[in-house]
């Protein structure tokens, strides 16, 4: 499926507040870039925070850290990192995955 550009709609501005980033997997640190970049248009948070289920340490482009982690995963580059939730696939499970 090719990639869409999306658009970020927040009905309030976060200007002066705590925002927590909340993702399931970091890898590269791309998308959290993404996500600083987006929240600018919507005022600056006094403070940002980073919350991720699974943590690729090994994987970042980027010099981006979790405050929270759930769990630290050692992944190389040709590993993914699969993520079920019960609600979609029946089951709560991470797997590491050799491609």
């Amino acid at each position: 499926k090719p990639l869409e550009a999306n658009t970020t709609n927040i009905d309030f501005i976060v200007e002066d507040k705590k925002v927590v980033f909340i993702d399931d997997v970091l890898y590269t640190g791309r998308s959290i870039r993404s996500a600083l970049t987006a929240i600018q248009s919507f005022g600056r948070p006094l403070e940002i925070e980073l919350l991720t289920l699974i943590d690729r340490r090994f994987s970042r482009h980027l010099p981006i850290q979790p405050d929270y982690r759930g769990r630290q995963v050692d992944a190389i580059g040709n590993e993914k990192v699969k993520v079920c939730w019960q609600e979609n696939e029946g089951e709560d499970a991470v797997y590491l995955i050799k491609s």
